[in-house]
């Protein structure tokens, strides 16, 4: 017997051993290995449509930001030119309060000089009334010393009244 050159009764019971192992598996290995590869088979199938569902459902989702962001973006603009028109018209509406502000107190400033002034004249002229009086009592008195002379300027002045 040699090693490399196998009995023919070995040679039976292996290949007995062969078919009944073989015959086992056929009838309840093949078919168990089969389903579960088919299972797997479906469930990657399954996963793969579920996949590309989620793939469109997450497109369908960027397309509806892409258009809110650019929604928001147009908002933002018109928002912000608002305010821009906004700013303007208030600049211009202060500017315009401030000018008619600075008017009036122009125009109060210079009644208020015109008022000051037409005292001021009215205390001069007062003064200068005064002063005139004085001056003229006191040259009245020096040439009218006399009781004769003071008739005689009363009665001219109550000619000239007379007559005007």
């Amino acid at each position: 017997m040699s090693l490399l050159v196998p009995e023919t009764g070995l040679l039976f019971w292996m290949l007995l051993a062969f078919c009944v192992v073989f015959f086992v598996l056929a009838k309840y290995g093949w078919p168990v290995i089969v389903n579960m590869v088919e299972k797997r088979s479906d469930f990657i199938n399954e996963s793969v449509r579920v996949a590309e569902e989620a793939k469109l459902q997450l497109d369908n989702i960027k397309a509806t930001s892409d258009a809110i962001i650019a929604e928001a973006h147009q908002k933002q603009m018109a928002i912000l030119q608002e305010a821009a028109e906004l700013k303007s018209k208030m600049i211009e509406d202060a500017k315009t309060k401030a000018s008619a502000e600075a008017e009036k107190i122009i125009e109060s400033a210079r009644l208020s000089i015109q008022k000051e002034k037409d005292e001021a004249m009215k205390d001069v002229r007062n003064q200068v009334v005064s002063l005139s009086i004085d001056i003229a009592e006191k040259v009245i008195r020096q040439k009218m010393a006399d009781q004769k002379e003071q008739v005689a300027l009363v009665e001219k002045l109550m000619d000239e009244i007379s007559i005007s």
